[in-house]
């Protein structure tokens, strides 16, 4: 019989889409206040292999990846969501619309998950109306997208940064950077 232990904590990142440069700031510095310091801060990526946000958001979009330094406990995810639900109101257009979309997820050795608000046959229910995205898993000495991983995630400069998260992430692991926020 196995034992249950608690997995070690995880790499915390967001995505970040945004139309306008200085909303983007803005919720970098929204972010830092909500989760601590932020250790990496990606380029921007072109955000075009969907029309999904245009609508709402405009066009052209760019993401950016932020992860930050304090690791994070795994089943946290579903706070986490919540509370960048909570920044993404607090900027919307007059109109409602979205004006940045965040969404939040974490890094640890076998894989990569977002959260998410959309229940589907991959992603198990975690609580409070969050479910789990598996995203990419770590085989061959590298992430590698599945069948149902979103396009951009898929890209392979998405896959390197992915791959660079999870290098200092196991230097925060060997580091004892174990101080979950």
């Amino acid at each position: 019989m196995g034992k249950p232990k608690e997995p070690e904590p995880a790499k915390l990142f967001m995505s970040l889409i945004v139309l306008e440069h200085d909303l983007f700031h803005q919720g970098v510095k929204d972010l830092r206040s909500a989760f601590g310091e932020a250790d990496t801060i990606s380029e921007r990526f072109p955000f075009d292999l969907t029309d999904y946000y245009t609508q709402e958001m405009g066009k052209p979009l760019f993401r950016h990846f932020i992860t930050f330094e304090r690791l994070i406990p795994i089943p946290i995810l579903p706070d986490i969501k919540q509370a960048t639900n909570r920044l993404e109101e607090k900027h919307v257009a007059l109109n409602g619309n979205r004006r940045i979309n965040i969404d939040p997820g974490y890094i640890c050795l076998e894989h990569v998950i977002l959260a998410t608000t959309k229940g589907y046959t991959h992603r198990p229910y975690l609580r409070d109306g969050i479910y789990a995205d598996l995203t990419l898993i770590y085989r061959n000495k590298s992430f590698q997208p599945l069948e149902w991983t979103y396009p951009d995630y898929r890209q392979g400069e998405v896959i390197t940064l992915f791959n660079q998260f999870r290098k200092k992430y196991l230097d925060d692991l060997r580091g004892g950077k174990h101080r979950p926020c």
